[in-house]
Parts: structure tokens; sequence; C-alpha cells
């Protein structure tokens, strides 16, 4: 379908499927910016593009509504696995995708309407190492380092898990507030810690295989819910002893699973739901260039 889109969510998080070899335009960032705005555009927190690949069963770049690309994206991921399934591109439940952030393995959970309505993700491995993110420290791992933010003295753990993470934990007990994530969020996010910029996850401990979670995503802002932040954070939490595995996420849009294994290698499971599917207009594809 020429100029086709698929709109689909992860608790909240929401993406446009595109197939660029159906598309009249390009994927240009002020284009990616146009179609994702949600007052003059279709709306979205991303666009994931069907893309070429020798490494795996599909390809996928992602692109975040500012026009910048993300290495991986765990709802998005998500939504791309049941666009897939639900556009009849694959007929398998198991399947692998090749993202800028490394390769994933996909497992489909079909519900008996015969919708893919969950989906696992082999996330792959986090590391805490100052190089993966990038980060500019000068230590072997990016455990409990100190950093300055909005004139507050902050204590974050860097995680990469295929992009990057800054995870600012608070004590079981004490909370984050929204306010708290404006005005850290995009301060963290272009942090001189962070040359590539940074993901950003204000978390507390709520029980012991729990953890509650606000989120700022680089390029997108603050977010109802992300799953490659959800891996970031449980992730940290594992490796700070605050919790066990495995870790339910909970966040304004729902909540995961994260299963951090001891090398830890990542497998997150969760919900994901179609919206509508349509077609860009003539009138709006005039405007692109």
């Amino acid at each position: 379908m020429k100029n086709g889109f698929f709109r689909g969510h992860g608790l909240g998080n929401d993406y446009l499927v595109m197939d660029p070899k159906e598309l009249t335009f390009r994927l240009s960032p002020k284009n990616i910016k146009a179609v994702c705005d949600r007052n003059w555009g279709l709306g979205s927190d991303g666009i994931l593009a069907l893309v070429p690949t020798k490494k795996a069963d599909f390809g996928l770049r992602i692109y975040n509504p500012d026009g910048s690309e993300a290495e991986k994206s765990g709802n998005g991921l998500r939504i791309f696995a049941r666009y897939l399934h639900a556009t009849g591109k694959t007929k398998k439940k198991h399947f692998t995708v090749d993202t800028k952030g490394g390769l994933v393995t996909i497992d489909l959970h079909i519900d008996r309407h015969g919708d893919a309505s969950a989906v696992t993700v082999e996330m792959g491995q986090a590391t805490f190492k100052p190089r993966a993110l990038p980060c500019t420290l000068d230590v072997p791992e990016l455990i409990q380092q100190p950093i300055n933010a909005a004139g507050r003295s902050l204590v974050f753990t860097g995680v990469s898990v295929g992009n990057p993470h800054c995870v600012v934990f608070k004590q079981a007990g004490e909370s984050w507030s929204r306010e708290d994530l404006l005005a850290l969020g995009p301060v963290l996010e272009n942090h001189n810690l962070f040359p590539k910029r940074t993901n950003v996850q204000l978390a507390v401990p709520t029980g012991p295989k729990e953890i509650f979670i606000l989120i700022w995503e680089r390029g997108a802002g603050e977010t109802q819910a992300s799953g490659s932040s959800s891996c970031a954070a449980a992730s940290a939490a594992v490796r700070l002893g605050l919790v066990k595995s495995p870790v339910t996420v909970k966040m304004p849009g729902g909540q995961l699973n994260i299963e951090v294994a001891p090398d830890f290698s990542l497998t997150m499971k969760g919900p994901v739901a179609e919206v509508a599917r349509g077609t860009l207009s003539p009138s709006f594809l005039r405007g692109l260039k």
C-alpha cells in the first residue's frame, strides 16, 4: 500500500510502522518530524522502518520524533513484531530482527483472536562500561557515579542495552514526581558526560522483585512506557542489589516483566496493541520533500 502506515502501542508508547519501499518520500529528519508531530501530522513517539538485512529475518531502523535515530526500542520491537504478523509478512512465531543496537530474537504469543497480543524479546546483554554508552567518565564501570543536573547532586548508574541509559535511584519508600522528570530529564539527556545523549530513568525499588520508573527518552522526551528503559533500570537494580530477577517494572503506562540473567542477558515480555492502519493523504504528502 503506497504511503501506508501501521499504528501500534506498547503500554501507551506509540509508534508508526512504515515500509520505505512503499513511500513516495524519504524518511529524512524533516519528514520524520512532520509525520510524528501530534498537532500537524499523524503524531507518534517514533517511526519503525522495515529495511533489508542479511543478518536476520527482518531489518529495523528506529527513528525518534525529532528525526534522530535510536539503536533499539523494546516497545518498538514488540510493535514491529505485531506488524510483521498482522500484515502477513511472517507466519513464524519465532524470528530474528536486526537493529542498530544488535540482533534480537522475537517470540510471539498469539491470543484466541489470532493476534500477537504479547511478545517476548531477547534484548541482548546489558553492560555498565563507559565506552558502550558512550560516557566520558574514566572508570571501569558506571556504577553509582556522581552527576550534577538542574542544580542537584545526584548519583547515577549508566547502562547500555544496545542504546544508552542513565538510571537514578531513590531509596525504597521515597518517590519521584513528574516535575522531577521534567526538570532532570532534558538536562541529563544532554549532559556533557554523554556525547551521544542518553535515555533517562528515575527509579525506585517498590518490592523485592519490583521497581517503578519515570522515563525521559532521548529524542522523544517524557514517555508513558519504554521496553529498553525497563531493561536498563531492571539491570541496574539487580546490579546494585536492590531487587532480584525476574523484575516487574512498573511505569505510568503499565508494567513489563524483565528477566536478568547472571551474565546480564535480558528477556522482556509485555503486551502490544494494534490501533490503526491507513494511508497519508495526497495533500499532506505535498508538504513532504
